[in-house]
């Protein structure tokens, strides 16, 4: 009997070791942030001059959910240029067939309208290739830009200018680039570029076609008008600094040169790494950074008075929970309780002439319809 009972009690802490473990590691570990960088925020006006847009800025803070724009608010004394926005709604993440969605799925799905299957990129949840808005934009004689902070073959971006089944084709999604005439592309993944299949060069390629290459950001800063392919070093913000306003400013300044009006998508990728690592310092000067970027794009906007900004995620990352802050001190607490994605609903942000479209509950593919609502653009059937 009492060997019947050891090996009973044995059996018990075999079974249930391992899921308390996990419920341990679930329920992850709290972590406060402090932060030291406080910036002011100016209120923008609402006085548009045209009921529809000219240009229309497409703004996705990967993995960015309610739970980590709350935590910038804190860590900035309550104060961010989202707080700018009246038009707010949610988006509907889920992928072609998977409640949890990633980024190639995501993107896909904002791009083009489709939903997609996880991994894929921008193609249909039967594989077909599907145009996306950069090239519907483009037939329509608008000028397209692309701004990331980490590397241009990762899964957002190429979801704007390529149509293959996996998004570790790099390969293939690289080529893509070069082919498709996108005004200007600024990020990283050189190697990519210089180092490609049997030799290959395709910044050669890019420069043969038009393109002016550049690798630094004192360099990228230069350019005032053509095309541009820009290729800088990833990384975190603390290692970065202020990159992303500065190539977005870039983006602009080239962009509105055209009298038709420009498509821009500007991704702050690295909110996602900031979940995925489940570290708040890294989430929290993610967020402000891209923050601070919005801020820029509203005060081209407010000046335009022709420009559509909005601003979104595709999928939240982490399953960040805040269990305490002081907004007088900018101190922000929290614990993530995945290292991977979730499957909640992402906010949506708009301003400027078309905004309204954006405010409600919506499946992620609603972008593309309501944009190419607000631009008046033609579809294409090529991809």
């Amino acid at each position: 009997m009492k060997t019947r009972l050891f090996s009973t009690i044995i059996l018990f802490i075999l079974v249930l070791s391992p899921i308390l473990s996990q419920q341990k590691t679930f329920e992850g570990v709290e972590s406060t942030y402090q932060n030291q960088d406080f910036y002011e925020v100016r209120t923008i006006s609402h006085k548009f001059k045209s009921k529809r847009p000219k240009n229309v800025i497409l703004m996705i803070g990967d993995g960015m959910g309610t739970a980590q724009i709350f935590a910038g608010a804190t860590a900035n004394k309550g104060q961010l240029h989202l707080n700018n926005f009246k038009e707010v709604g949610y988006s509907r993440t889920q992928s072609g067939n998977r409640y949890v969605t990633d980024s190639g799925a995501g993107g896909t799905a904002i791009a083009t309208g489709h939903k997609a299957n996880n991994s894929a990129i921008g193609v249909d949840t039967l594989g077909n290739p599907v145009p996306s808005l950069i090239k519907i934009s483009q037939e329509n004689g608008l000028a397209t830009g692309i701004v990331v902070t980490t590397s241009l073959l990762d899964a957002t971006p190429s979801d704007f200018v390529a149509h293959v089944p996996s998004r570790n084709m790099t390969k293939e999604i690289a080529e893509a680039y070069v082919q498709s005439e996108i005004d200007l592309f600024i990020g990283g993944g050189i190697e990519r570029f210089t180092k490609h299949d049997n030799g290959r060069n395709l910044v050669d390629e890019l420069k043969q076609k038009g393109y002016q290459v550049h690798d630094n950001l004192d360099s990228i800063k230069t350019v005032k008008q053509g095309k541009l392919a820009g290729f800088l070093k990833e990384g975190r913000v603390k290692d970065r600094g202020n990159q992303l306003e500065q190539t977005t400013e870039v983006a602009l300044n080239i962009l509105d040169n055209h009298k038709k009006g420009f498509f821009l998508m500007v991704e702050a990728s690295e909110i996602d790494g900031g979940g995925h690592n489940r570290d708040m310092q890294y989430t929290v000067e993610e967020m402000l950074d891209f923050d601070k970027t919005i801020g820029k794009v509203l005060e081209f906007a407010e000046k335009d008075g022709r420009t559509l900004v909005i601003v979104t995620a595709d999928h939240e990352t982490g399953g960040l929970t805040l269990t305490g802050g002081n907004m007088q001190t900018g101190e922000v607490t929290g614990r993530f309780t995945t290292g991977g994605h979730t499957g909640v609903m992402v906010p949506i942000f708009a301003y400027g002439p078309g905004a309204e479209l954006f405010a409600g509950i919506d499946e992620n593919t609603a972008f593309f319809e309501k944009i190419m609502k607000t631009l008046r653009l033609k579809k294409t059937t090529r991809p």
